[in-house]
């Protein structure tokens, strides 16, 4: 392994966050749409990320921010059936400690707004079945300076393909657009609150996108506030 990077944007973190609800293994209300439902679009994104979204992607990971500055938000999980979008589950989650962002760079502790590709995940627990490549490395646990709750924020992740190189572990610390621009954004486990750039929700909701998400039907994220969503 090429080297050591804590998750959530960056390659040291403390691993606080703002004051959101903490997520839950039960499922959520789906975000409602601003316009009529077309089954042939993912609900609440408008046409700028809806362009985005790969034409043979078969799994769309939506997260739903409550406000640009909240770090609440909604995990949708939506399956491609024909030309139309199931959803499948959905989950209580958790994103930047200071909500969103259009223009992401180390250490702002807000999430980038966009579509990345999942190709990869990993974690500190074995793997539990991924149909994603899954390394498991002790390297991935939280530093120990880090206060309790936040220790196993990472037993399990997914890479969010934002400034990082696909196909290798998640903690790979190569980042394409430079250092600025922040890295090692993932998809991992909820502690209650905020992150520092990552999404997070907790272990049941883990556990299924782990077993569900599929390499064949080329899965995305599509992530952001509901109204940077929406545009």
């Amino acid at each position: 392994m090429a080297g050591v990077v804590s998750g959530c944007g960056g390659s040291r973190s403390d691993g606080r966050g703002g004051r959101g609800g903490a997520a839950s293994g039960a499922p959520s209300a789906t975000p409602r749409p601003s316009t009529a439902a077309d089954p042939t679009r993912i609900p609440g994104v408008g046409d700028r990320l809806q362009s985005r979204i790969p034409a043979d992607s078969g799994q769309v990971v939506a997260v739903y921010g409550e406000r640009k500055d909240s770090a609440d938000a909604t995990l949708v999980f939506y399956t491609r059936h024909g030309s139309g979008w199931e959803r499948t589950r959905s989950w209580a989650a958790h994103n930047g400690t200071k909500g969103w962002t259009l223009d992401h760079h180390e250490g702002d502790k807000r999430s980038p707004v966009g579509v990345f590709t999942l190709t990869d995940a990993g974690g500190v627990l074995k793997d539990p079945g991924a149909g994603l490549p899954y390394t498991r490395s002790a390297s991935f646990a939280a530093p120990r300076t880090w206060a309790e709750r936040y220790r196993h924020d990472f037993d399990y992740v997914i890479a969010i393909d934002y400034n990082r190189v696909k196909g290798t572990p998640p903690n790979d610390p190569t980042r394409p657009q430079g250092s600025s621009k922040g890295g090692s954004i993932w998809i991992h486990m909820d502690h209650g609150s905020g992150t520092s750039a990552c999404v997070s929700v907790a272990k049941p909701a883990m556990e299924y996108l782990l077993l569900t998400l599929d390499p064949a039907r080329h899965p995305v994220v599509v992530m952001g506030d509901k109204a940077d969503l929406e545009a």
